[in-house]
């Protein structure tokens, strides 16, 4: 069986590009394609064979991907692929690599990350999303928008009934691909590297840990008021537009900022603390995982990904609602001895990457 592998661009590391570093693995014979590939990343793919669009010969295409991406020209990307000889393409998107056409006899498997939230939930997106200079005129990207997100709704839509079969990284997900797209999908989670972690023992800790990319969605803005408000030691690992702010919010608690540290040391970081918080909705979230893979239990706000991970009680505790003082209320009741660390391990181990990549196996093989 012939295999493609197809995913929306290759410009950073995160979730996604995890999720498609493991895919690759998985099928270590299938070509990839994509809109637009970072230098870094053609390198890291060195031997094996990649596909870029018309795209990549754009001025500062990869420096401005994201601005090029409310128009249609991505979705022009990934229809431009020819994939006349494969059997199945296997579609990893968040955007627009769903829109390629294959033909009746190729199958189209799409895993998503999330419907295009640029189009479906355009106040929203454009609210979470940080533009550098272009960020006082951010609220009205929505309105100056409207008639092409209009239009590339009714797009995406419709290349959404081309894809012979779905599948969701999370409940969110599934419901989202439901409501836009009218179509049903079954759920994979993602998974989180835990190696790392598990190997680490565990030890009371005298900290509260956030771990996060520092954006104003991400509302971590919460866990700096409910900690200093209670006068708990916070450490927060993470860089991003929304440090400053937070550095200026926390001046005078006991909050420390540690910018990036590696893997490693992260770990270390981890196995230390009381307890992570996690104060955003995630359509799934790996730090939940990384959290309970070194033992320790996890603060939630109860909504999206995290609910689907962090046992209520058992390996974390959930807050209601995304303010800080609904969050003060978990904390002051909170005890980590209350935790065991090894039923949090097990919790993290059923999210491991061998059963995610057999999920694949199993979907390619009886395709």
């Amino acid at each position: 069986m012939k295999l493609a592998i197809v995913c929306d661009d290759l410009v950073q590391y995160g979730g996604a590009e995890k999720v498609f570093e493991a895919v690759a693995e998985t099928f270590p014979e299938a070509p990839v394609y994509t809109a637009v590939a970072s230098k870094e990343w053609l390198k890291r793919l060195k031997g094996r064979k990649v596909t870029t669009s018309f795209f990549q010969k754009f001025p500062f295409s990869v420096k401005l991907n994201r601005y090029y991406a409310p128009f249609f020209l991505h979705s022009l990307a990934f229809e431009s692929f020819d994939f006349s000889d494969f059997d199945v393409v296997l579609s990893l998107s968040s955007r627009y690599a769903h829109h390629i056409v294959t033909k009746p006899q190729t199958k189209h498997i799409c895993y998503m990350h999330s419907p295009g939230r640029m189009f479906w939930e355009p106040f929203d997106y454009f609210e979470k999303e940080n533009y550098g200079i272009l960020k006082p005129i951010k609220k009205l990207a929505p309105w100056f928008l409207k008639y092409p997100l209009s239009y590339l709704r009714v797009l995406d839509y419709n290349k959404a009934q081309k894809v012979d079969k779905f599948y969701a990284n999370s409940e969110i997900t599934k419901a989202r691909i439901k409501k836009y797209y009218k179509k049903d999908s079954e759920i994979i989670h993602p998974f989180a590297n835990l190696d790392l972690f598990l190997n680490l023992e565990p030890k009371e800790g005298d900290y509260y840990l956030v771990l996060t990319r520092l954006s104003p969605w991400k509302r971590v803005d919460i866990a700096v008021q409910a900690c200093s408000s209670l006068n708990l030691p916070l450490k927060i690992i993470g860089e991003g537009p929304d440090r400053k702010r937070l550095e200026s919010m926390a001046a005078g608690a006991s909050c420390e900022f540690l910018g990036y540290i590696d893997d490693e040391e992260k770990a270390k970081v981890i196995a230390g603390c009381k307890a992570i918080i996690i104060t955003q909705k995630e359509d799934f979230g790996i730090v939940p995982l990384e959290a309970m893979a070194c033992g320790k239990p996890v603060i939630a706000y109860g909504a999206g990904g995290s609910t689907e991970t962090v046992l209520d009680g058992l390996t974390g505790r959930f807050f209601g609602e995304q303010t800080s003082e609904s969050l003060e209320k978990v904390l002051k009741i909170f005890n980590e001895r209350n935790y065991d660390s090894d039923k949090c391990k097990k919790r993290a181990r059923e999210f491991n990457k061998e059963r995610f990549q057999e999920s694949l196996k199993n979907i390619i093989m009886y395709t």
